[in-house]
C-alpha cells in the first residue's frame, strides 16, 4: 500500500487494530492541523520503500473512540505496529530520517 493521502472516513476499532497481523501504521491527526500538513512530506519521504506496509491516516478529535485508546495528545502521533501491537511512537516528527528509523525497526524480527 503506498501512502495514505486522505483521512479515512471511518476509523477501524481498537480490536480491528489489535487483531491485525504484520506491520501497520497508524497517523493520527487532522486534515487541518498545520503539524500534520507540514509532516506530509517527511512521511512521503521516509515511507518510499515501505509500500508493502499499509499506512492509515486517522482523524482523530473529541469523542474519536480509537485516538482514545492510543491516548493521543498531540498531532500528528504516528504509532508503529507489529501484530496489532505498538512497537513505537512518534510525536510530531521533525524529520523523515526519524520516520524513517522507526520504519526499520518494523523489520527488525522479534526476539524469541
Amino acid at each position: 500500500m503506498a501512502i495514505a493521502t486522505a483521512f479515512e472516513s471511518t476509523e477501524p476499532t481498537a480490536a480491528e487494530i489489535r487483531a491485525s497481523r504484520g506491520s501497520l501504521l497508524l497517523e493520527f491527526g487532522t486534515p487541518w492541523c498545520g503539524y500534520c500538513r507540514a509532516a506530509q512530506p517527511l512521511l512521503a519521504s521516509a515511507l518510499h520503500g515501505f509500500e508493502a506496509i499499509p499506512h492509515l491516516k486517522i482523524e482523530d478529535g473529541r469523542g474519536r473512540p480509537l485516538g482514545r485508546a492510543y491516548r493521543i495528545k498531540l498531532w500528528p502521533t504516528l504509532i508503529f505496529l507489529r501484530d496489532g501491537a505498538e512497537v513505537s511512537r512518534l510525536v510530531r516528527p521533525e524529520s523523515a530520517d526519524a520516520i524513517l528509523e522507526q520504519m526499520r525497526q518494523l523489520l527488525v524480527p522479534v526476539s524469541a
